[in-house]
Order: structure tokens, then C-alpha cells, then sequence
């Protein structure tokens, strides 16, 4: 399995929803200071199952959500969707009919976070687990 996609709304200083597309080969993240590079890197372990508020530079899980700034209005949700492609089906056994697996998170103020693995819900353990089985993870 490879990263194909990733889309973040509302998560740290990615106000709107935001889309990268990773091609075959290497995938690079260049930019100035603040821009938002180790956003974009925490985005993906926080949308694979993080759980330390601290490893994602916050106080809180709640953290994550945009904040807003002095032109932009805070959000109350962020939410993180990663898409992977399958085509040599390989991974849990439930997915290796699928040619893409979509993985979502998404956080509301004072609901707490959850999980999605096409566009069902499911629980954090199995985010987690589902990333642990292709021999990655969000450490």
C-alpha cells in the first residue's frame, strides 16, 4: 500500500480544506518557517491514531483545531483524511479487495475525535491497528 492523498479541514494553520496529492517516488515538503510543513507531518500521524496531545505540540487534543488568527474565524471541527492505494492488495484481510482506503479523522469541540475507515465508523483501535498492520503507525 501507498499514500496517494491527504486532505486536512480546519487542522492547525490549515484553515480550509487543503489537499496534497502524493505522486510515485519521493515526496517533498519545502517552505519557509511557519508555513506549516510539521503541520503536515502531524496531520498524518494524528489522522493514524495519536493519542499524546504533547507528541502533537498542544495542551490538548482540542489543540489541533484552528485556532483563527486576526482575518479568519476559528473552527469548531478539524478533521484529517488520508487515502492510501491498494492495488497489490495487501493489508488487513477486509480490505484487500479495495483498490484505495480512505482513513478519516475528525475532532468537534468538547465531542472528542472519531474515526472513519471508508466513510464508516470505527474505532480508534482499528485506525490504529489498520495503519500497524501495513507496518507503519503514527510513531
Amino acid at each position: 500500500m501507498e499514500f496517494k492523498k491527504i486532505q486536512l479541514n480546519g487542522f492547525k494553520s490549515f484553515a480550509e480544506r487543503t489537499e496534497f496529492q502524493i505522486e510515485d517516488g519521493l515526496t517533498g515538503i519545502v517552505g519557509p518557517n511557519g508555513c506549516g510543513k510539521s503541520n503536515i507531518v502531524e496531520s498524518f500521524r494524528w489522522c493514524m491514531g495519536e493519542t499524546s496531545a504533547k507528541s502533537m505540540r498542544g495542551s490538548g487534543m482540542e489543540d489541533v483545531i484552528f485556532s483563527g488568527t486576526s482575518n479568519v474565524t476559528s473552527k469548531n471541527i478539524a478533521e484529517v483524511s488520508v487515502t492510501v492505494k491498494n492495488e497489490s492488495n495487501e493489508g488487513p484481510i477486509q480490505f484487500r479487495e479495495l483498490d484505495e482506503i480512505n482513513v478519516r479523522r475528525k475532532i468537534e469541540k468538547d465531542k472528542g475525535s472519531k474515526f472513519y475507515i471508508n466513510n464508516k465508523e470505527v474505532r480508534a483501535r482499528d485506525a490504529q491497528m489498520f495503519f500497524a498492520d501495513l507496518s507503519t503507525g503514527a510513531h
